[in-house]
């Protein structure tokens, strides 16, 4: 099931062994889905911890075990919440008591799952499950298929009604997908001699926490100090997660397939501190300035908060493990569908056009013409207009 693929979007990347490989696609620039081998056989099942999407958990695990035959992992949670839904005397419940023990579990924080292990994953749930499922893999991670069960659902293109047509285009190498990049970060302590690794999907938030004090960081590209944030924090973000808080913190939007980092103050105490952009490569260390009055705290896609003493700090730069996330179009098609749907990107009424009889007493202007000829044109209506009105006026007068 082993196969090699090397990353498109950076070049310092190495070849990682994979059980799926991507063919590049000129039409839509991204990579298809195929099977290096033989099909996946062990499908590794997270869902929102919602109880409304338990019949639908429970119809895909039915589907994935008896109609498919594949090997399937879930949390012991997921399962134990299943078994107090078999005391309902429903069909759904009582075919799951048939398959509860196919299924093999695992609990968070205890199992280190690799690509291995897991041949693909399929999400239920929002943003935050997918964030979730990525953090289940410290190395490579097995393409993921997720669903949209929850709140927002910008990471989640597959709607769950279709979830046996999409399973079936993902088995018969029929679907596209988008690499992601991660963010490698290694958090020193002063105080411990040992380093915490994490990877990261979305972004690494170093902030004030309950202080009331400004948050005062250095921030270190290349061994040199470029700045000193004063305000209430600062986000370094894939470019994944610059739709998600540094979106919110005034930065730009990056496709997932730009090769990036994104560097976003948070309410900075500076009208010109601006959100950067800087190349994938770049490494970048955030420490407590010793000027600080007060720590700081940070966090990794929003879990494991942890605060940060003087002395500490977090290195970040893009990691060299990937998440291929399974795309329901192509990848720019759902990248912009997303920006409409979850977040009304550019929605607005569109301004109406001319009368048909205004119109044709303009002059001919160029197609290709710029937004100002546009202006003029619109000038020049309203200017004709106006000149009516003050002769019908005039008439008017004239008659009485």
């Amino acid at each position: 099931l082993a196969a090699l693929e090397q990353s498109k979007t950076r070049s310092h990347h190495s070849f990682a062994r994979r059980p799926f490989r991507g063919l590049k696609d000129s039409k839509f620039d991204n990579h298809r889905l195929k099977w290096a081998e033989n099909l996946p056989q062990r499908v590794l099942v997270v869902r929102k911890p919602d109880p409304t999407i338990l019949t639908s958990f429970i119809e895909l695990l039915l589907h994935l075990v008896t109609d498919l035959q594949l090997e399937v992992f879930v949390e012991c949670s997921s399962v134990s919440e299943c078994e107090l839904c078999k005391e309902e005397a429903s069909a759904l419940s009582k075919q799951f008591a048939l398959i509860a023990s196919k299924l093999k579990t695992f609990v968070y924080g205890e199992a280190a799952f690799t690509d291995k292990m897991i041949d693909l994953i399929v999400c239920l749930g929002g943003d935050g499950t997918l964030l979730y499922a990525s953090s289940l893999f410290k190395a490579d991670v097995p393409p993921i298929l997720a669903f949209h069960l929850g709140s927002l659902g910008f990471l989640t293109p597959h709607r769950f009604e279709n979830y046996r047509q999409d399973l079936q285009s993902v088995l018969n190498n029929r679907s596209y997908f988008t690499m992601r990049s991660r963010l490698a970060c290694t958090l020193h302590k002063a105080a411990a001699a040992a380093t915490e690794k994490k990877q990261v999907l979305n972004e690494v938030v170093i902030d004030r926490g309950p202080s009331g004090n400004l948050c005062i960081l250095d921030v270190i590209i290349e061994d040199q100090t470029v700045t000193t944030m004063q305000g209430d924090g600062l986000i370094v973000s894939s470019p994944t997660g610059s739709t998600a808080y540094a979106m919110a913190a005034g930065a730009n939007m990056i496709h997932p397939s730009v090769p990036a980092l994104l560097l976003a103050p948070i309410c900075p105490h500076s009208l010109s501190f601006r959100p950067v952009i800087l190349p994938a490569s770049t490494g970048i260390t955030v420490r407590l300035a010793e000027c600080a009055r007060s720590n700081a705290w940070v966090s990794f896609d929003g879990r494991d908060r942890q605060e940060l003493l003087p002395g500490d700090h977090v290195a970040i730069t893009t990691s060299e493990y990937m998440v291929p996330s399974i795309s329901a179009r192509s990848p720019l098609q759902d990248w912009f569908s997303g920006l409409a749907e979850c977040f009304h990107w550019n929605v607005r009424s569109l301004q109406k056009a001319l009368p048909s009889s205004t119109a044709a007493n303009q002059p001919a202007t160029s197609t290709a013409g710029s937004g100002s000829g546009s202006a003029v044109a619109a000038n020049a209506a309203d200017s004709s207009s106006s000149t009516a009105s003050v002769a019908s006026a005039d008439d008017n007068l004239a008659s009485n």
